[in-house]
C-alpha cells in the first residue's frame, strides 16, 4: 500500500474514532483490522456499514439506541471518505499584517463556529485570531485533520500553532502541552469554554493592564504569563 493510501487511512480511521464517545484510536484499529483484515485500505474501508461497526464496537446484544447510532452513521461516512472537507469552518476576515499594532496572534480549539469548545488532542480545527486592546479579527482557521494522519498527533497538531503566541482550549495533557510550550506558544484552559469571541475580549481587556502575557513576547518574567493562565483557568 502506498503512504498516500496509508495517510487517506489514518485519517479516516483518526476522524472517525472523533465520533465516538469513549473509544480508544489503538482498540478501534485492532479491531477495524480484526473485522476487515490487514492491511487496512481506503477500499476495505468503504465497505464498513453502521450495522457492521454497530456490532464491532457495541457487541450484537447493544440496545440500539438512535443517538448512538447517529454518531456511528457519520463514523462510516468518515471512514467511507465522505465529509472530511473542513466545511464547518467561519469564514476569515481581511487582515494585512501590521496593521494592529500591539496585537497577538491567539489560537482557539474549536469544533463548532467560532466557538471555544475543543479539546487539544480532538478539536476539528484551530481558529486564529488577531487580538489587539481595541479590535479582534478572525484571520484564519487551521484544520486539524491532516495533522491527525502523522505518527506524533500532538506534534503535528502543535505545528498548526506557528506564529500564535497563545493557545485557548477546554483542556490539554501535559505531554501535549509541553509540545505546544516547544513550539513557543503558552496554552491557556477555559474548560467551561464558550464563545470565542467573549472569552478573547476578556484579553482584550487585560492587555490594557497593562497585559502581562506579553512578558512572552517581549521576554521579561515569564512567571506573569504563567500567572494570568492560572487565572484564566480559575475564572
Amino acid at each position: 500500500m502506498s503512504a498516500d493510501s496509508e495517510r487517506e487511512v489514518a485519517l479516516r480511521i483518526g476522524l472517525a474514532a472523533r465520533t465516538i464517545e469513549g473509544i480508544d484510536i489503538r482498540e478501534f484499529v485492532g479491531a477495524l483490522a480484526t473485522y476487515l483484515g490487514v492491511p487496512l485500505t481506503p477500499e476495505k474501508l468503504a465497505k464498513i456499514t453502521v450495522d457492521d461497526l454497530h456490532k464491532l464496537l457495541k457487541g450484537d446484544d447493544a440496545h440500539d439506541e438512535d443517538a448512538d447510532r447517529l454518531g456511528l452513521k457519520q463514523a462510516v461516512r468518515y471512514l467511507w471518505g465522505q465529509d472530511i472537507a473542513d466545511d464547518g469552518a467561519p469564514q476569515a476576515e481581511a487582515y494585512c499584517e501590521g496593521e494592529m499594532p500591539g496585537s497577538l496572534r491567539v489560537a482557539v480549539a474549536s469544533n463548532s463556529g467560532e466557538q471555544l469548545d475543543g479539546h487539544f488532542g480532538s478539536c476539528a480545527r484551530f481558529l486564529i485570531y488577531q487580538v489587539s486592546p481595541t479590535a479582534m479579527k478572525l484571520v484564519g482557521s487551521r484544520a486539524t485533520r491532516g495533522a491527525d494522519a502523522e505518527e506524533d498527533r500532538n506534534a503535528a497538531r502543535a505545528a498548526l500553532l506557528e506564529g500564535c503566541q497563545l493557545l485557548y482550549v477546554q483542556s490539554i495533557g501535559g505531554p501535549a502541552a509541553a509540545k505546544v510550550v516547544r513550539a513557543g506558544v503558552h496554552p491557556i484552559k477555559v474548560p467551561a469554554g464558550g464563545a470565542g469571541r467573549e472569552v478573547l475580549i476578556r484579553l482584550q481587556q487585560a492587555l490594557q493592564a497593562p497585559p502581562p502575557w506579553l512578558a512572552r513576547v517581549m521576554g521579561v518574567e515569564a512567571q506573569s504569563l504563567a500567572r494570568f493562565g492560572a487565572e484564566e483557568e480559575a475564572s
